[in-house]
């Protein structure tokens, strides 16, 4: 069905050079607990997916999935970190960051859509999306109305906004909806702040529907929603209590479900989630057939490349999101149509009075290309501790310094000192050396040998080591796991924040050497340990690293992701614009244990279930 304005085709709806300057009406409205598209009543079937998560050659085919999935909207936010993640640089809005590319795609596939631009996404990518060069300021009031704060996203809102302004359906585009912040109710009450958001999108030319969007309950609704704007709910289950929460709270509004979570997300050390096929259907339908919108978070995951994964926290441990985000969507990682993208087909299409989808076409059906499985053999890089050593940009400080204070965003800080370690030459004596307010996780060296591990929840008790009175070389590598992307924590600082104890005895004196890993280019590289692999033809794959500890890999230069034994994702998904006809290059970071060899795969291995 063409969801264009009446006499617009889809090719004018892509490209923006021809749009009007002037804001006009908006295309997409409400009123009477029903959406109003062009006049017409209007119910929003969508799906999000998210170009950062996605390699951009594969941009058109998951959204003509999502479109034959019977969706007439795509969703997706904006990340503000992956477009400027460094201070004083204009945002990069080329290639793989092409936003205003990915939305022409979108309206080429006769899809609205809607955009989430923050500053704050969530979205398990880390810190949230806002830049850690900000969110490192010292005495930043975050989402709120600090001017410090305020003032930076307006910046940025002048970079991104008319990018988004002039693809806005009623100038000809298919853009039908901006988002004010995001699930602000679960984070704070400044009312102040959320009408400054909104204000700052309409000062720079954002004309159609706002809405704010918060769990489905009162007290999200309490610190979340505006006054005079639409508000939309987030939640995964009981919808029809939300419906009823809404029709009690904003009963002039209609219902819509931005982020109906269909899957889960999963943290290393723990389970791979999934959500039972017809339960999932069984709840979207709940929710159309009570006259609701919904959107399903999410209809295409992806990946977390590099080293995007954010990082949640229970209240006593750090839990990093794993390299994957297939989050059991619909259209899997790979983008294969799983059963629960043909159980919401079906929903979708119900909803629109079709009770059996036509047929898809066979192009669609067809499984990705995938290399054969084979083993590979490993060459063993130099050393871990003399590579890090061997690093530039070093700095020396009285006290350690903070990856914040160091200019670094992500990857691995060396902390050096020298320590003299209690005892006599012929009477070792036992002491602990503490590192305090550890950000994320830390492996120690004495004179060069191994010592241990910690991490945030050992590192205060510290480890045991024996001291003969003489000095010693201390080095702490820390790596980041991740930055906090939900609730409070949300902008912590990394590295060594309350430095470090002998005992109780502070130690002075260090040398910091950062490794940022995701600006890593050839000579850096050179020295990792490599594996190799000829092809004719580029297909997807599936890298396996058993024997393996914990680690990072590289792919014909391109910094793919983190593995880590303890699971529960086993392999990484390699996409095939990834992967170059003859020979192609595998570099491998190991920061714990060396096997000798890697695996591709021809299917992903996500781990042991658990439902969300």
């Amino acid at each position: 069905m063409d969801l264009r304005p009446p006499g617009q085709t889809a090719h004018q709806s892509a490209g923006t050079g021809h749009l009007a300057s002037e804001p006009q009406p908006p295309v997409l409205s409400y009123g009477g607990n029903a959406f109003y598209r062009s006049g017409k009543q209007h119910r929003i079937l969508a799906g999000a997916i998210h170009y950062f998560r996605v390699h951009p050659s594969q941009w058109e085919d998951r959204l003509a999935k999502l479109r034959a999935m019977g969706a007439n909207t795509v969703d997706t936010y904006v990340a503000w970190n992956f477009h400027q993640p460094t201070r004083g640089q204009r945002p990069n809005f080329t290639q793989w960051r092409d936003l205003g590319r990915f939305i022409d795609l979108a309206a080429a596939q006769d899809l609205d859509v809607i955009v989430r631009p923050g500053p704050y996404i969530c979205a398990e990518w880390d810190n949230g999306g806002i830049p850690a060069w900000l969110t490192g300021t010292p005495g930043i009031g975050l989402r709120c109305s600090d001017p410090v704060f305020t003032d930076a996203v307006e910046e940025w809102f002048d970079e991104l906004l008319p990018i988004i302004a002039t693809r806005q359906a009623a100038r000809g585009g298919p853009v039908v909806a901006v988002q004010i912040e995001n699930e602000y109710g679960s984070y704070g009450d400044d009312k102040a702040y959320l009408r400054w958001n909104r204000q700052a999108l309409l000062d720079r030319g954002i004309s159609e529907l706002l809405f704010t969007a918060d769990g489905g309950t009162d007290f999200y609704l309490d610190g979340g929603a505006l006054d005079g704007t639409l508000a939309a709910a987030t939640l995964g289950s009981r919808g029809e209590e939300s419906v009823a929460t809404w029709r009690r709270r904003r009963p002039d509004e209609p219902f819509f479900n931005v982020e109906f979570w269909g899957g889960w997300f999963d943290h290393w050390h723990e389970d791979h989630h999934v959500r039972n096929t017809e339960e999932t259907a069984a709840e979207v339908s709940k929710i159309l057939d009570l006259d609701g919108s919904v959107c399903i978070y999410m209809a295409h995951g992806g990946t977390n490349f590099g080293l995007w994964s954010g990082s949640n926290h229970d209240g006593e441990k750090l839990q990093p999101t794993v390299t994957s985000y297939d989050s059991d969507a619909p259209i899997a990682e790979n983008g294969d149509l799983t059963p629960k993208y043909h159980a919401l087909r079906r929903a979708f299409f119900h909803a629109q009075g079709i009770v059996e989808p036509p047929e898809l076409d066979p192009a669609l059906l067809a499984p990705a290309p995938v290399l054969p499985g084979r083993t590979l053999d490993v060459d063993p890089g130099v050393e871990l501790l003399e590579l890090l050593r061997a690093g530039t940009r070093q700095r020396s400080s009285v006290r350690p310094l903070t990856f914040e204070e160091m200019d670094l965003d992500s990857g691995l800080m060396l902390y050096s000192a020298e320590v003299t370690l209690p005892g006599l030459p012929h009477a070792p004596t036992e002491s602990r050396i503490r590192v305090m307010e550890l950000h994320d996780r830390a492996h120690l060296w004495i004179d060069g040998r191994h010592a241990g591990i910690l991490d945030g929840s050992s590192a205060g008790e510290g480890l045991r080591v024996q001291g003969t009175g003489a000095p010693v070389r201390l080095d702490i590598l820390v790596e980041n796991q991740g930055r906090i992307n939900f609730g409070p924590l949300t902008g912590q600082g990394k590295g060594i924040l309350g430095g470090v104890l002998v005992n109780q005895r502070h130690t002075f004196n260090w040398t910091q050497t950062p490794h940022s890993l995701s600006d890593w280019g050839a000579q850096e590289l050179e020295h990792l340990a490599s594996a190799s692999f000829r092809t004719d033809s580029a297909a997807d794959t599936f890298l396996a690293f058993p024997g393996f500890g914990k680690g990072f890999v590289w792919i014909n230069g391109f910094l793919l992701g983190r593995y880590w034994e303890v699971g529960p994702q086993s392999t990484l998904y390699v996409p095939a614009p990834l992967i170059r006809p003859g020979s192609n290059s595998i570099k491998i970071l190991e920061l714990e244990k060396w096997s000798t060899s890697i695996e591709l795969r021809t299917e992903p291995e996500l781990g042991q279930t658990a439902r969300p």
